[in-house]
């Protein structure tokens, strides 16, 4: 991320160099066998993830929990699914917590959030974390400068 990623202006980091629009296949392999490693122990049979973003990742890392389904939409979750949502980013957790009613409209337990980047000084893997979901985000941005293009990551 330091090397390759960009902070921009308005709290954007561009990781387009290995995770959005080139995707890294092996370090998307490794970020698989980090969150099987995590997620070990729990039941887990789809992986639900946003359509374009998170695409790619997800589906390396169903490979990593016995080739499980990937699946973009509700229709696709079952009554009785044990979920694991898969995401690039976690900003302010919108698009995690649309992600989460799907699952539970559907009757689908959420087991467990693999996210690659959490920005973490925008509080939505922190307000998730305080609501039970167990958050598993590989790395954490704890701040980012534009001007200078630091980023300092949360230990």
């Amino acid at each position: 991320i330091r090397e390759q990623g960009v902070v921009k202006p308005g709290n954007v980091l561009k990781v387009d160099a290995f995770l959005n629009h080139q995707c890294d296949v092996e370090l998307f392999d490794h970020m698989g066998a980090a969150w099987a490693e995590h997620f070990k122990g729990k039941t887990i049979d789809k992986i639900l993830t946003i359509e374009a973003s998170g695409i790619g990742i997800a589906c390396v890392v169903a490979r990593h929990f016995g080739n499980v389904p990937v699946v973009f939409a509700k229709r696709y979750l079952n009554e009785g699914d044990h979920v694991l949502l898969i995401d690039d980013f976690l900003a302010n957790g919108k698009a995690l917590k649309g992600l989460i009613e799907l699952c539970h409209e559907a009757g689908a337990t959420v087991e467990g959030i693999g996210i690659a980047v959490e920005k973490g000084f925008q509080g939505g893997g922190d307000q998730l974390r305080e609501e039970g979901y167990d958050v598993d985000s590989l790395a954490i941005v704890e701040s980012m400068d534009p001007e200078n293009g630091t980023i300092e990551f949360r230990s």
